[in-house]
């Protein structure tokens, strides 16, 4: 990589944020190397790519770019544009259309359809792509036991398809599972926090998604869980977190790891320890007097 230079701030907060794969992105992105080869040179899987880019997003480091389109704004289509493009010979158009319809359930509307043509002529995704898309805001939206989302909704998903770089049937059907598998593990933690009765706000999904990705099982979630209603009475998104960050930054993930590392030490042991704060303080003298006094202690 070419010579960068980081400022203090943005040291701090690579190294605060816990996640490697957004320091390595946000390096490759310092030094100007083309984001469309990111995932090749970097060895990325589209889910580890778009979590390393969710984090810079947070942390305010991630500057946005639209994918290079044919125009710079999307066409305002016509319904003669979406004649000509139903009759095409080759059908790509039409297909879509009846696939998106079955799909949904419902004849869409001339705008909806304008929509639909700009997937695959303005954001220039493939017709396979677009329905992977398809059936992935669908699924999404019945896990969530919510309504179909609106074409609308479908073209944001599709747009930051397009700025992540997922456009072949390829990284769309492994992003898609990712995602899918994330989004049961997310419905497994609601059930263990034993919310049950509404759905997840934005913000817990954004928690719980972050542990998973910490790495901790179930019954370490659940430690955390009841330690956190015992100190506090309640579950408390933002203590229980806290629990959860300084056991990560500990690198402990495991029931066995944290109560290692939480067992109280013996009292010779804290005694000892107590002792030895002063240490460098003392003269060698007076630390053979501190030996003494430790064994006569233990006698």
């Amino acid at each position: 990589m070419p010579g960068i230079t980081l400022t203090e701030e943005e040291v701090r907060k690579l190294t605060s944020c816990g996640n490697p794969d957004a320091a390595v992105l946000f390096l490759y992105r310092k030094a100007e190397l083309p984001r469309e080869t990111a995932l090749a040179a970097l060895h990325f899987t589209v889910p580890r790519m778009v979590g390393a880019t969710d984090t810079l997003r947070q942390l305010g480091l991630w500057q946005e770019e639209r994918p290079v389109h044919p125009t710079p704004e999307r066409p305002q289509y016509t319904e003669e544009d979406l004649k000509r493009e139903q009759q095409a010979g080759d059908g790509r158009f039409r297909n879509l259309v009846g696939e998106a319809q079955r799909r949904l359930g419902r004849t869409l509307s001339t705008e909806e359809l304008k929509i639909l043509l700009s997937l695959i002529d303005y954001l220039r995704l493939p017709t396979e792509v677009v329905g992977v898309l398809l059936y992935y805001c669908l699924e999404r939206s019945r896990r969530r036991d919510s309504r179909a989302p609106s074409m609308r909704a479908i073209e944001k998903e599709a747009y930051r398809w397009a700025d992540e770089g997922i456009d072949t049937l390829e990284t769309a059907s492994f992003y898609v599972q990712q995602q899918l598998q994330l989004h049961t593990r997310v419905q497994q933690l609601r059930q263990l926090l034993q919310i049950d009765q509404r759905r997840l706000t934005p913000a817990e999904e954004k928690y719980l998604v972050s542990w998973i990705r910490m790495g901790f099982r179930d019954d370490t979630i659940r430690m955390a869980y009841e330690r956190t209603c015992l100190n506090t009475g309640a579950l408390k998104w933002a203590y229980m977190n806290s629990i959860l960050t300084s056991w990560h930054e500990q690198n402990l993930h495991t029931p066995e790891e944290i109560l290692a590392g939480d067992a109280p030490r013996k009292p010779e042991q804290r005694r000892a320890s107590a002792y030895q704060q002063h240490d460098a303080a003392l003269s060698p003298l007076a630390q053979e007097a501190v030996a003494r006094m430790l064994a006569e202690e233990d006698d």
